[in-house]
């Protein structure tokens, strides 16, 4: 079976020293704070955008500089997104890779077992197990993606360090 990888634009991001660093964080967001006439606070949020940075180091860059940074490019993560509860129907948050299906989980008694999860148009429908008291489905998204890159050399050392900072298109 092979391992998926993060990939950029169809090239996958090999960090020499162990996998590429992955982190998610809510970039941009359609949001406000208002007060209503009595003083009470609402957030009123109307649509939030993903902002993904990869990093890496080893001994050569990336080689990214054949993919087009000014038009949106296709990021394919391995840092799984998840969501949790006691029903077996969950809309996913983001797009699912094509090339790994998600999977899914139950909490019976104090352990987590493996069930089937079936996904279609963004909802994951979980197969129920007996005594399941909870439920998780975890997926690795996929992104359309504009990004920002930076890489630095050590010489003294002799490797590459590199950020990818992307933000959903």
């Amino acid at each position: 079976m092979a391992v998926a990888r993060v990939m950029l634009g169809g090239i996958p991001l090999v960090a020499h020293d162990g996998p590429p660093s992955q982190q998610y964080k809510v970039g941009a967001e359609g949001r406000a704070r208002v007060r209503l006439s009595q003083g009470a606070l609402v957030n009123m949020r109307h649509w939030a955008k993903t902002a993904i940075t990869v990093s890496g180091s080893g001994w050569m860059g990336p080689g990214l500089d054949g993919l087009n940074f000014d038009q949106p490019l296709e990021l394919r993560c391995t840092q799984p997104r998840s969501i949790r509860g006691t029903g077996t129907s969950f809309t996913l948050t983001s797009t699912p890779r094509p090339d790994v299906a998600p999977w899914a989980l139950a909490l019976v008694d104090t352990e987590w077992v493996t069930t089937p999860a079936s996904v279609a148009d963004q909802v994951a429908t979980v197969t129920p197990v007996d005594g399941a008291t909870l439920y998780q489905v975890q997926w690795m998204p996929m992104f359309s993606v504009y990004v920002d890159r930076e890489e630095a050399m050590d010489a003294s050392a002799a490797t590459f360090d590199w950020t990818l900072t992307a933000e959903e298109a």
